[in-house]
């Protein structure tokens, strides 16, 4: 009897699962759930501290050179998804899952100089973060990073236009 009641709970679940797997689909529309984004950003912070933790050039001595240099990149290689100001996003990131990230955000932020590095350098796979490792020098993804870091955020921009 045990083993009756076992069997029919397995292909009541697996039923279920076969009919949820049946809604799914791979559309970039519709705003993800809170639990889908959850475990999307946790899964992202953990791969990405851990796979920062090695092979990270050092970076430039000279901050304001490459925050020129980043100036420039980032109106190449960025500024199309995450627009000029880095938190709103530009037509192709507004359409992306997940959307562009607003680079002023507390979130991207709260990266760490080696971790932004390892992001452009090897992009993040499943999204639409580019890998510009092969495209562009060492030099220029610092510059990026250290670009990164002198966007206003959305609050000193309200404050500055008061």
């Amino acid at each position: 009897m045990r083993r009756k009641i076992a069997w029919t709970i397995i292909v009541l679940a697996a039923v279920l699962i076969v009919i949820e797997a049946m809604r799914f689909n791979f559309t970039a529309l519709p705003k993800p759930g809170p639990l889908e984004t959850r475990f999307a950003n946790r899964a992202k912070l953990f791969f990405i501290g851990r796979a920062s933790r090695e092979g990270i050039p050092p970076a430039p001595q000279d901050k304001q050179a490459s925050i020129e240099t980043g100036s420039t990149q980032y109106g190449l290689d960025c500024a199309i998804c995450h627009a000029t100001d880095g938190h709103v996003q530009g037509t192709p990131g507004q359409w992306m899952y997940p959307r562009a990230s607003d680079l002023t955000s507390k979130r991207v932020q709260s990266y760490s100089d080696q971790e932004l590095f390892w992001i452009i350098q090897n992009g993040i796979r499943y999204t639409g973060m580019p890998a510009f490792g092969k495209t562009e020098t060492q030099d220029h993804i610092w510059g990026l990073v250290n670009y990164v870091r002198t966007l206003p955020s959305t609050s000193q921009e309200a404050t500055s236009t008061r």
